[in-house]
C-alpha cells in the first residue's frame, strides 16, 4: 500500500513538473507533438529509474561512509551524464532501431533537472532502495503524463485562431499554468 501511495503522490499530487517545477525545459521544448512527448517520456522513465538506483547506491555506500556528502551534486551530475552516454552507446550497438527512436531524446535528458531533482529528493526523504525506485518510476510517469497532456493541448491549440501576440510561447505558458492548477485539484488525494 505504501508503494501505491508513493506512485499516486508522485504522478498526481506532487507532479515533478507541475507542482515542483523541475524539468520545465523539456516540458516546454519537446511538447509540440504528442509522438515526441511519448518518446521523451519513455527515455526519462528509463534514465530516471536507473540514475536513482545508481545515485542512491553511491550515496549510501560511498559518500556517506567516506563522509564526503558535500560531493553529492557533482557525483550525481557525473553519474547522470555517464548513464546517458552509456545507454546511448549500448542502444546503438544492441538495438539501432530503438536508438534512432530515442536518439534525439537521450542527449536532452543529460540536462533535465528533473532527473537530478528526483535523485536528491530520494536522499532528502530518507527513502530505502525500494521506495526510491518506486518514487523514480512514479515521477517519471508523472513527467510523461504532464508532457503528453501538454503536447496534446498544444497540438489542439495550433488549430485554433489565437491573437498574434499570444501565439507560441505565451499561449503555452498560459496552458501550462492552467494545467498546473488542474493538477492542484489532486492535493487532498494522498
Amino acid at each position: 500500500m505504501e508503494y501505491i501511495l508513493i506512485i499516486i503522490a508522485a504522478i498526481f499530487v506532487n507532479n515533478i513538473v507541475l507542482a515542483q517545477f523541475l524539468g520545465i525545459c523539456p516540458f516546454l521544448g519537446v511538447s509540440s507533438k504528442v509522438k515526441t512527448a511519448v518518446g521523451m517520456g519513455g527515455a526519462v522513465l528509463f534514465v530516471m529509474t536507473l540514475a536513482t538506483i545508481v545515485t542512491w547506491l553511491i550515496m549510501t555506500y560511498v559518500l556517506v561512509p567516506f563522509e564526503i556528502k558535500y560531493m553529492q551534486t557533482i557525483a550525481y551530475i557525473l553519474v547522470i551524464a555517464s548513464l546517458v552516454q552509456m545507454v546511448e552507446i549500448i542502444l546503438k550497438k544492441i538495438s539501432p532501431s530503438l536508438y534512432q527512436a530515442l536518439g534525439v531524446f537521450l542527449p536532452l535528458i543529460t540536462t533535465n533537472c528533473a532527473i537530478l531533482g528526483v535523485a536528491i529528493l530520494v536522499i532528502q526523504k530518507e527513502m530505502n532502495l525500494g521506495q526510491s525506485v518506486v518514487f523514480a518510476i512514479g515521477n517519471a510517469l508523472g513527467f510523461t503524463l504532464a508532457l503528453v497532456i501538454f503536447a496534446g493541448l498544444r497540438e489542439h491549440l495550433d488549430k485554433l485562431p489565437i491573437p498574434k501576440g499570444m501565439k507560441g510561447v505565451p499561449a503555452a505558458l498560459v496552458i501550462a499554468g492552467i494545467l498546473a492548477l488542474a493538477f492542484m485539484g489532486f492535493a487532498g488525494l494522498v
